[in-house]
């Protein structure tokens, strides 16, 4: 048994506050009653103001991929082309399912430290004389990598090659965490969930919908049921929904949406900038290296760390679990092993990352790591 608090310091799940747990706590109600159609009305429409939008929220009782799929089948048919960007572990498995589905990929190569390139979309674009290519989708925050994508600049290309095609982007890692905007970026549908930047458990998706999809819905030949957005839409109109919701899940959305808005927004933003740039001024000192190669792409939400060569990055989070009861994120993909991922996002303040830094600071000297000593003096230095 050991004493103290875990540091769950891995980019999601997030640590959970006490105001959402005894929100969580409240007993169920009837879910065809008044007091449910209160609470659907009221995250509904909180959701709209995190993610920037007037149009259709729609929330599901599931993970993040499952929103990726209700994006996916609500708007293309068998044979359509998606034009979508390999930047890391998550967008290759949204690739999957696109390609498990029936849907033609055409996949821009990356190489795991960069963004989406707005110029090759630019360039995929011109080329698609025939206006094959029905939709773009990318990731705009990616949680295996700690590299954001250039939403709006992505959007701008689109537009500048007048091409019709849809613009879906995945925000599970960034939506609460990082400046999003789904109407003013020009975005058809943006797909998130509830357990980074929400603040809550895994359990929700979500999906922003503009007027654009929706009209694309009506014609798309994927085959949905339970993902299908026109019940939930036409339900959520009166704050219920088609099938039984995840209520307690609720109350604790409506808690974290309260919580975002006491803080306001541009406050939550800045705070996750700060914690981002502590982070990074530490992994400097130490002498190692930050995995995203470009600073207009660091993400706020999490940094990913490169271990130094010979060195393997799950047995230095290993110590860090054994000695000091905090957890890391590993790597994903081809990157397992090559790089540990911190997390600061979510309910997170300078004391807890002057602790998750220590933590670090000491797993590395206890694994025999290479560095250099003062990580966490040059991230205080920046908080003060």
């Amino acid at each position: 048994m050991k004493s103290g608090r875990h540091f769950l310091q891995i980019p999601g799940p997030t640590n959970v506050p006490d105001r959402v747990l005894r929100a969580l706590a409240q007993p169920t109600i009837d879910h065809r009653g008044p007091e449910f159609a209160a609470l659907g009305r009221d995250v509904i429409d909180g959701l709209k103001r995190v993610f920037q939008t007037r149009g259709a929220v729609v929330i599901y009782p599931s993970s993040g991929t499952g929103a990726w799929e209700a994006a996916l089948v609500n708007t293309l048919s068998p044979g359509d082309t998606v034009l979508m960007a390999e930047t890391g572990h998550f967008a290759t498995l949204w690739r999957d399912m696109a390609a498990r589905l029936g849907v033609n990929v055409d996949f821009v190569p990356g190489d795991w430290r960069h963004g989406v390139d707005p110029a090759a979309i630019a360039a995929k674009l011109d080329a698609d004389k025939a206006r094959a290519i029905k939709a773009v989708a990318i990731v705009h925050n990616e949680t295996s990598t700690g590299v954001t994508s250039r939403v709006a600049d992505v959007r701008a290309q689109i537009d500048a090659a007048k091409h019709p095609a849809l613009l879906l982007v995945d925000t599970i890692s960034s939506l609460g965490s990082i400046d999003y905007r789904h109407d003013e970026w020009g975005v058809d549908v943006t797909v998130s969930g509830s357990q980074k930047g929400l603040m809550l458990p895994p359990g929700l998706g979500f999906n922003a919908v503009s007027e654009k999809a929706i009209a694309a819905s009506k014609t798309a030949r994927l085959p949905r049921a339970y993902w299908d957005w026109t019940p939930m839409i036409k339900d959520n109109a009166s704050g219920f929904f088609p099938y039984t919701p995840a209520t307690n899940l609720l109350y604790g959305l409506r808690e974290a949406l309260a919580m975002l808005t006491e803080q306001g927004l541009p406050a939550v933003f800045a705070r996750h900038c700060r914690h981002a740039e502590a982070t990074r001024r530490a992994v400097r000192a130490w002498g190692l290296e930050v995995l995203c190669v470009n600073p207009a792409e660091y993400s706020s939400s999490l940094t990913a760390v490169l271990m130094p060569d010979g060195h393997d990055a799950d047995a230095f989070r290993r110590v860090v679990l054994d000695r000091f009861d905090m957890s890391l994120g590993t790597g994903l993909g081809q990157l397992k092993g090559k790089i540990f991922r911190i997390g600061h996002l979510g309910d997170f303040n300078d004391l807890m990352l002057a602790g998750t830094l220590s933590g670090v600071e000491m797993g590395l000297a206890a694994s025999g790591v290479p560095f250099t000593r003062g990580g966490v003096m040059a991230a205080l230095e920046y908080l003060v």
